[in-house]
């Protein structure tokens, strides 16, 4: 199947149906990609962050005001 006949096919889905193709691909591609190699500075900043949160979970920012406030930030 070609590329233009794939994507025929694919319209005529249900958006459920598409949304559970996505994803199957997603997974795919990240199963196959390598891991990123992090650096010891990258990988003592993860650390750093997790302590942080185990320490204070309840010390977070809602994804509503942290997209609110990007928003914000664009419109100016």
């Amino acid at each position: 199947m070609d590329f233009s006949s794939a994507l025929s096919a694919i319209s005529s889905m249900s958006i459920d149906e598409r949304m559970r193709l996505v994803e199957a691909i997603w997974d795919g591609i990240a199963s196959e990609q390598p891991q990123p190699q992090l650096s010891d500075a990258q990988k003592r900043e993860l650390d750093r962050r997790l302590a942080a949160h185990e320490a204070s979970p309840h010390d977070v920012v809602p994804w509503e005001e942290v997209k609110a406030n990007a928003q914000g930030r664009l419109l100016q």
